[in-house]
């Protein structure tokens, strides 16, 4: 892969960002967009842009054509069954809010289990927690390894005949480890369970087959994997979607209105009530082709060089913690810098234009499990290069200097 080729197709990575060229290593928040995303959005306000599904005019017809062509994209990019498998959603929050109220609301009940693990995004977290509450089911969590990463025979031993949900990020956003999804889904499966996986922090970063992995929901964002802000889908297998009920009702999603009774569409239109997000899912289906041409191999394999070059150098850093497993970790280090608060480390290395994130990182429990409050994050991306690691140590250094720590 040509990094500078690449490079030259994201316009905002060229220019400075307090009197130094810009650093950007917060992908795993929200990644930046390409030229052909950004004209693919652009080209459909200027020539395309109608209302979907409802008028046979030219117009509506393209921008229904440029719809249902990018849901055809995301199910051959996750090789789902059919793009009926293929709900878009604002992301991965929406999704699998969608999953937690419309199907185990309806499937929980007390003494029923629904299996967690503590490293989840609060996406994955607090619609589980409401579904319990409102159920009456158990929430119950699978415990970690002092690494970070889950062992099988604690997810045998989490998982039973009473479990009615496995939940599961695929990479944790936090520790960069990449979750057993396969074989968990079998445990999951073999106790009559469904499993669901945010895979918010794994789509961007290599290739996902749902079949393969055989869950039975997956939830991603479209702004992680440099498509737009507000799109996302949710794959769920069709006999499950089929009987599952809406959590919106109003203009597209119905069959048929009377006064006092409504029937519904086929799944995935009856999830996508009113007017949908057209323009993102035009500009996620542009998405999907630029990683396509690229390779997710070839963006996988980077990422990982990346990790380890960041890892390793780091290390060299006196007082610096580093979380998460060395190895097996997708695109991320996260750390903090001796008692330096990383809302502090950010805002130096920010003057240095080096960007990162810093706090909690919507995983306050996992925070907890590492006795920490907070940790600084650096996020990589097909865009970026071991020059700009090398800065952000050079940044990190200075940032020991000016809260006035030896250097080791």
């Amino acid at each position: 892969m040509n990094i500078e080729a690449v490079r030259e197709q994201f316009p905002i990575l060229h220019q400075q960002v307090n009197g130094h060229p810009l650093v950007y290593l917060d992908s795993a928040a929200s990644s930046q967009k390409p030229r052909s995303v950004i004209d693919a959005v652009s080209r459909y306000y200027e020539l395309d842009h109608s209302n979907v599904h409802r008028g046979v005019h030219t117009l509506g017809s393209r921008a229904t054509d440029a719809y249902e062509g990018a849901r055809e994209k995301v199910a051959k990019f996750l090789n789902a069954k059919s793009a009926e498998e293929i709900v878009f959603t604002r992301g991965t929050t929406t999704a699998l809010n969608l999953v937690a109220s419309s199907y185990a609301r309806t499937v929980c009940k007390e003494g029923d289990e629904i299996v967690i693990t503590p490293m989840e995004h609060h996406a994955n977290l607090i619609p589980w927690q409401q579904a319990a509450k409102a159920t009456g089911a158990m929430l119950k969590y699978i415990p970690l390894q002092p690494d970070g990463t889950i062992s099988l025979a604690d997810v045998e031993q989490a998982v039973t005949p009473n479990t009615k949900v496995v939940a599961m990020t695929h990479v944790s956003n936090v520790l960069g480890v990449v979750n057993p999804i396969k074989e968990v889904t079998a445990i999951a499966h073999k106790n009559g369970a469904v499993m669901v996986v945010d895979g918010a922090q794994s789509t961007p970063h290599m290739k996902v087959d749902v079949q393969d992995l055989d869950c039975d929901f997956y939830a991603f964002s479209g702004h992680k994997m440099c498509g737009p802000t507000g799109i996302g889908a949710l794959y769920g297998k069709k006999e499950l979607l089929s009987n599952m009920e809406p959590i919106e009702y109003g203009g597209e999603m119905i069959d048929f209105v009377d006064l006092y009774e409504s029937t519904w569409k086929e799944s995935p239109y009856r999830f996508e009530g009113g007017t949908p997000i057209i323009a993102g899912a035009v500009g996620l289906g542009a998405a999907i082709d630029f990683l396509e041409q690229i390779g997710l191999d070839e963006i996988d394999k980077h990422e990982k060089k990346l990790a380890a070059y960041a890892y390793d150098k780091l290390s060299t850093i006196e007082d610096v913690t580093i979380y998460g497993p060395k190895t097996n970790r997708v695109g991320l280090v996260t750390f903090n810098l001796g008692d330096i608060h990383p809302h502090d480390v950010s805002t130096v290395l920010d003057s240095y234009g080096i960007a990162i994130r810093a706090g909690h990182h919507c995983a306050q429990p996992l925070m907890r499990w590492l006795n920490v409050s907070a940790t600084a994050r650096a996020s990589f991306y097909l865009y970026n290069n071991e020059e700009e690691i090398d800065r952000l140590v050079d940044g990190l250094i200075r940032t020991k200097e000016f809260f006035g720590h030896a250097i080791g």
